[in-house]
């Protein structure tokens, strides 16, 4: 278990020899289970198009409507299931739980999205999604939180082409599932000297989470000689790729917010 402030993880890894299974009681909002590898998982869900049960390959992301369900993951690899901070008896088995006591002063109160026009239900997306020319990784959203699982890289990432950039009002997850990554981390100065900060780095392998908050500057650099893969986190969506055309590769199935749209 891990946890942002807006967002818990949970990553489970299989080694085919059995299966994991997972019941929520009452849910209160959508939640979500990502697989990159050959796991299957069967899905039994309420949402409010009545009872459903589904099996769905590896390779998918699914989002699971709020509610009662009951999930069953078989198969070999590394299962993340993603939740809201309001499931408390989750983030309280977080071991950084405590760092998120107090609001932030950077971040506004966790407030989810709209409902989807056609009801909460299992929705499920193939991760098969070649890359295309302007769009930026492979990225879906739901009323909790947006997903982006970035195109693989293989071996190192060139030093010199690297992107520093920071977010103003919100935290990014970075989620390593594959090979190894140096998340590199700068925080702006202040007037005020004794808030300053020394650059950090960490290095981490996978499966492992790098929580950014804001406004640090931030840049990740792949390591390995095989598969980089990262999937970065936001919680609730980002309102800036959401108004991206094209990129939102499930924008259909959830509405923008009512101040997105002027």
């Amino acid at each position: 278990f891990w946890r942002a402030r807006a967002l818990i993880l949970l990553c489970i890894r299989l080694d085919g020899s059995a299966a994991y299974d997972i019941s929520r009681i009452g849910q209160m909002d959508e939640w979500a289970a990502l697989t990159l590898d050959d796991i299957t998982t069967e899905i039994e869900a309420g949402g409010e198009t009545g009872g459903e049960t589904a099996r769905f390959p590896g390779n998918r992301l699914t989002f699971i409507p709020p509610g009662d369900a009951v999930l069953r993951a078989e198969g070999a690899g590394v299962l993340t299931l993603l939740f809201s901070p309001r499931a408390r008896d989750l983030a309280a088995q977080c071991p950084n739980d405590a760092l998120f006591a107090e609001p932030s002063a950077h971040i506004p109160a966790f407030q989810p999205w709209p409902d989807p026009p056609g009801g909460f239900r299992l929705r499920s997306y193939d991760l098969n999604v070649p890359a295309e020319q302007g769009r930026f990784g492979r990225i879906f959203r739901c009323t909790t939180m947006m997903v982006n699982v970035l195109d693989p890289r293989m071996g190192p990432r060139d030093p010199a082409l690297l992107s520093p950039h920071h977010h103003a009002d919100f935290e990014q997850v970075s989620l390593a599932l594959k090979g190894g990554f140096r998340h590199m981390i700068r925080w702006p100065w202040t007037p005020n000297m004794a808030h300053w900060r020394s650059d950090a780095a960490v290095d981490l392998g996978a499966p492992s989470a790098c929580v950014i908050p804001p406004p640090a500057v931030h840049t990740s650099l792949s390591t390995d000689a095989g598969e980089n893969q990262l999937v970065d986190l936001f919680a609730p969506p980002r309102l800036d790729f959401s108004l991206k055309p094209g990129w939102v590769l499930n924008a259909a199935d959830y509405p923008l917010p009512a101040h997105a749209k002027g």
